[in-house]
């Protein structure tokens, strides 16, 4: 692969440009940052559906300036807080990924620095010229 990296989309929360970018471009690879459910009011929903098509939103929202589709996702990182919301995010993850188009995924249990349930981060390859 050649071409420059490319970087897609500050981030800005609190009024404050964050040391990261939405996402980063390299030739035909687009690697989004972790995303989370978060709105100025917070989270974008109480439960974990809402908060994963919230969070698939914006993943979305990132490729498409990039060039992608939700098709175009090859791997993706998941971080719940509670392994009991396990069920409900992988069926709200499968209404957008269906199982013959899902990508690679990994899925963990952690704490997450925002008030959230679920952080998704995702790359994706950029359909041929």
């Amino acid at each position: 692969m050649e071409g420059p990296i490319e970087r897609i989309g500050a981030v800005v929360r609190a009024g404050q440009r964050q040391p990261i970018s939405a996402a980063v471009a390299w030739d035909r690879l687009v690697f989004v940052s972790g995303q989370v459910p978060m709105t100025p009011a917070g989270p974008a929903a109480p439960d974990i559906a809402g908060q994963t098509h919230a969070t698939l939103d914006a993943i979305e929202r990132i490729l498409r300036d990039a060039g992608c589709t939700l098709e175009d996702v090859v791997k993706t990182t998941v971080w719940l807080t509670d392994a009991a919301d396990y069920p409900a995010f992988n069926a709200a993850y499968a209404e957008r990924f269906p199982a013959d188009q899902a990508p690679a995924r990994s899925t963990v249990i952690a704490g997450l620095i925002a008030p959230v349930k679920v952080e998704i981060e995702a790359v994706a390859v950029r359909p041929a010229a």
